[in-house]
């Protein structure tokens, strides 16, 4: 027993209880001229939604570290953090309703949940602290208090700008002007909180016939309308809509051109005039950020309706496209296979690296520059590609500006992992290789909602697009596995590139070098160096060019008091694995295809199977990875 009581005063509890602690550390209740005190000391307590939600969101890794994080969406958290930016200061984009725009699963919801998170949290904290009137429905700002009159005086003593006006239950309540009274009305510190409908509203539409207004903008309490006479009475009015539980904070419409007109026409006078209008009762002021997402045909369907032209022009649009980068990708992929549970499994080296590039070749358009699409994809992901440069990628982007508004969701590709990875636990199969991956992502087509009504020639295509996936993974499989053969791959490697750079200054400075083992002066060696140089095609022609540009690079590091490595220079990093993995490529066959090793052979294998697993294999995809290789090469 005294061992359970114990464990009852674990970690868990402390820390529960001191976030108890914590809020009511900053819970806060006084009249209204204490609170005016506040406002005094820190005049940045004094804020609209847009800046609340700005100051939420503003670290630079907002997104990549929030509860449910956003990788890939670069181009869409940019320009979102420059409107939120301008509309923070009262600029036009203020008076607009924010659409993220994009295809199903680029991560437009995962965008908006973050940000609805981030001011709830922010809200909890000393410096986001959000104050209201005790007794308003909608936790009006209690600056609304003070007389329209008297506020550009009230704004040059206290440093602060008022904007907006008290609700109709507040005008009810206290709008007689009467000073003493005002200055001790109950404020009090309210945290923002979906769960409990405060600051943080959500719409989702659903049958248009049953579906009421009044879900968004409140309505009249029958029970209380005998005693009050009118429907215009704000004492017999629910402030229950979602827009009025979002004031102050973030309202987000799912599937915003999915809803019934009806109450499209309400966020007209939200966005533009920022007041609910409500029949037969009065306009209510509102200040809140509306955020909406829709997909790309529901959008081009409601932007070529001309009757739509009026609520077109108070939308702002968000392209969220897409992931085009292939790292990026691998970690949707991982995020997304651990929420489904499949963390318990092994997923091999390799296996989401080669989904991902699947999926992103499938999203990109075919330039007209003369660069294929496994470049592109490359150049996309940051990596080098010979005879570009980083700016090309910008060009590229530039030259298709929708590119990644169709191709692979994200979904279909962690759908059919998940379901590749339970079939292998079934078949007693430990880990998911990237073979076992492309062939999920090929037996999916048919039955996946994503890809199963495809037209038969983009079904091909996307086959095609596995097929083509296959070869450039076949090609790192076997550099994955030759470097393992290679016995110490990097000092190999370094060896070699220091016996080149030798015999490259000798021929560029027309000197000669002294064997190591006669003593005597010899010429460069002209096969050693051409053995190197073949393996990325340089032409005899061009040797010498070749030469002095590596020499060139390595004057330029030494200015910069860097001492040159090989793999500093992408080109000759390649061939000199390309050299290494050609003089060992015959040793490697012979002993990944023979079935009865000798020991030496079964010795090798052992410190191959070891290499891997320290890069993260394990002994049973390191052993399915060399058997693989062994194929490939003896075709």
């Amino acid at each position: 027993m005294v061992e359970k009581k114990e464990k009852r005063k674990g970690a868990a509890l402390e820390n529960l209880a001191r976030l108890v602690e914590e809020r009511n550390r900053l819970n806060w209740e006084g009249p209204f001229g204490e609170y005016l005190e506040k406002i005094t000391a820190d005049p940045s307590l004094a804020c609209g939604a847009h800046e609340l939600l700005r100051r939420a969101c503003a670290a630079p890794d907002f997104f990549e570290t929030a509860d449910d994080p956003l990788f890939g969406s670069d181009r869409a958290v940019e320009l979102w953090s420059e409107v939120l930016q301008s509309a923070a200061e009262g600029q036009s984009t203020r008076n607009r309703i924010i659409l993220f725009l994009g295809p199903p699963g680029s991560g437009k919801s995962t965008m908006i949940a973050a940000l609805k998170r981030g001011i709830e949290r922010h809200t909890k904290t000393d410096e986001g602290g959000v104050y209201a009137i005790s007794t308003c429905p909608m936790r009006e700002d209690p600056l609304h208090l003070v007389p329209p009159e008297l506020r550009e005086q009230f704004g040059q003593e206290y440093g602060v700008q008022i904007e907006g006006d008290l609700c109709p239950d507040c005008v009810q309540r206290y709008g007689n002007g009467n000073v003493e009274a005002v200055m001790n009305i109950s404020v009090r510190r309210v945290f923002f909180s979906e769960r409990d409908r405060v600051g943080v509203g959500t719409f989702a539409p659903s049958d248009p016939k049953s579906q009421e207004v009044s879900e968004l903008t409140g309505e009249v309490d029958l029970s209380k309308l005998g005693k009050y006479g009118t429907r215009a009475d704000p004492r017999a009015f629910c402030f229950n809509g979602e827009l009025e539980i979002a004031n102050r904070g973030v309202m987000e419409f799912v599937e915003i051109l999915k809803v019934d007109e009806r109450f499209l026409y309400i966020l007209l006078g939200l966005a533009q005039e920022r007041v609910i209008k409500v029949a037969g009762f009065a306009n209510i002021p509102a200040d809140e950020v509306v955020l909406s997402h829709t997909n790309l045909a529901e959008y081009e369907s409601f932007a070529a309706n001309a009757k739509n032209e009026a609520l077109k022009g108070r939308m702002l649009v968000i392209p969220v496209p897409y992931n085009l980068r292939m790292s990026d990708e691998g970690k949707i992929y991982e995020k997304l296979l651990k929420k489904k549970g499949a963390e318990g499994h092994i997923v091999s080296p390799r296996a989401l690296e080669t989904a991902a590039m699947f999926a992103v070749m499938s999203r990109l358009e075919s330039s007209k520059r003369g660069i294929s699409n496994m470049k592109k994809l490359r150049l996309y992901d940051g990596q080098y590609v010979e005879g570009t440069s980083a700016r090309e990628a910008e060009e590229l982007h530039k030259e298709f500006p929708r590119e990644g508004m169709a191709g692979v969701s994200p979904r279909y590709v962690t759908d059919t992992l998940s379901m590749a990875l339970i079939r292998g636990r079934k078949e007693d199969r430990p880990c998911l290789t990237p073979i076992d991956a492309l062939r999920a992502l090929k037996d999916g087509l048919d039955y996946h909602m994503d890809t199963r009504d495809l037209p038969t020639a983009k079904k091909e295509a996307v086959i095609n697009l596995i097929a083509e996936v296959r070869k450039e993974y076949d090609e790192i499989a076997r550099r994955e596995v030759q470097a393992a053969f290679v016995f110490a791959f990097e000092d190999s490697a370094r060896t070699l590139f220091e016996n080149y750079l030798d015999q490259v200054d000798a021929f560029c400075n027309k000197r000669k070098l002294r064997d190591p083992v006669t003593g005597e002066d010899v010429d460069p060696d002209e096969k050693m160096m051409r053995g190197i140089e073949e393996q990325i095609s340089v032409q005899d022609s061009g040797k010498a060019e070749f030469r002095r540009e590596v020499l060139m690079r390595i004057a330029s590091a030494a200015r910069h008091d860097q001492k040159f490595d090989y793999q500093m220079h992408p080109a000759l990093k390649r061939a000199i694995e390309s050299k290494l993995f050609a003089d060992t490529k015959d040793f490697v066959k012979l002993t990944t295809s023979t079935r009865t090793p000798n020991k030496e052979q079964q010795e090798r294998l052992a410190t191959v199977v070891a290499s891997l697993v320290e890069k993260g294999y394990c002994s049973h995809c390191a052993n399915e990875l060399i058997k693989y290789v062994g194929t490939l090469l003896n075709r």
